[in-house]
């Protein structure tokens, strides 16, 4: 009976995954659709708002008060395009049961797979604002190299720390509307205290243990040791990000199914 019973459970698990996949799949092109309908520009102002950044940036630390930084303009473009994707994602994550009450309502609907959605929807518009950055690099003769084969393995890594604090914050929103304020601030002051638009060289070098439990830290220089300096990312650092996040979204989750039940009350 056991072994009738296990290739039937491994079907139903199957069936179930293959679902989920489907489902965050047509929710991440429905948020596309829904997000830029009659906008003539469409996802191009996905790629503005890191361009004006940019800009603005470039401008102030290269000929106002400039930080001697070579190559600036894709020093910085390396972090920002990362540090965007994080930031948009934490706080559309945040809001997203709050914002999604119409599909949480329906019987039967995982909530848990809505921050998840978010997540991915932003990835869309960091992968597509990808080869702008190529270009950068063509532009400036830097040299593509293989390291940039990690890139999937950073990616993974940011989405796995991204997800288990947005299911903190996603979950305490639905009860605490405050929650998206107190992200808010936050993703601010951490901007600041992550190396987007300066080298952690700068960093005094007291301050730098301190610095480096921002989860950030490494993760943003990964992305510039892969495609600006041609060089392995520091691998130690995003090997403990990468089980520490592991850690966290175990339970996470386990906190945002918990809460989960009073969603519907709280909506």
């Amino acid at each position: 009976m056991t072994q009738i019973r296990q290739p039937a459970l491994r079907q139903i698990n199957r069936r179930k995954l293959i679902y989920m996949r489907d489902l965050i799949w047509e929710l991440v092109r429905r948020d596309m659709k829904l997000r830029y309908k009659g906008s003539l520009l469409g996802i191009v102002w996905s790629l503005l708002n890191p361009l004006a950044q940019l800009v603005v940036f470039t401008i102030i630390f290269t000929w106002i008060l400039p930080l001697d930084i070579p190559n600036y303009a894709l020093f910085m473009f390396c972090a920002l395009l990362p540090w965007t994707w994080f930031q948009t994602s934490w706080t559309s994550a945040t809001v997203t049961i709050v914002d999604g009450r119409a599909l949480i309502k329906r019987p039967g609907f995982p909530p848990g797979i809505l921050p998840i959605v978010s997540i991915t929807s932003n990835l869309v518009h960091f992968l597509l604002a990808l080869p702008v950055l190529i270009v950068f690099m063509l532009i400036t003769d830097v040299p593509l190299t293989a390291t940039v084969l990690l890139l999937p393995v950073l990616i993974a890594i940011q989405f796995l720390f991204t997800l288990s604090i947005a299911y903190i914050t996603a979950a305490l929103h639905v009860q605490f509307r405050d929650i998206a304020h107190l992200v808010g601030v936050i993703v601010l002051l951490l901007f600041y205290l992550s190396p987007v638009f300066y080298d952690i060289a700068m960093v005094p070098a007291q301050l730098r243990p301190l610095y480096a439990l921002n989860p950030l830290v490494p993760l943003l220089d990964g992305y510039r040791a892969i495609f600006l300096r041609g060089e392995l990312p520091n691998v130690p650092l995003l090997t403990l990000l990468a089980f520490l996040s592991t850690v966290l979204l175990y339970f996470s989750h386990r906190f945002f199914m918990h809460m989960s039940y009073v969603f519907v009350e709280e909506l």
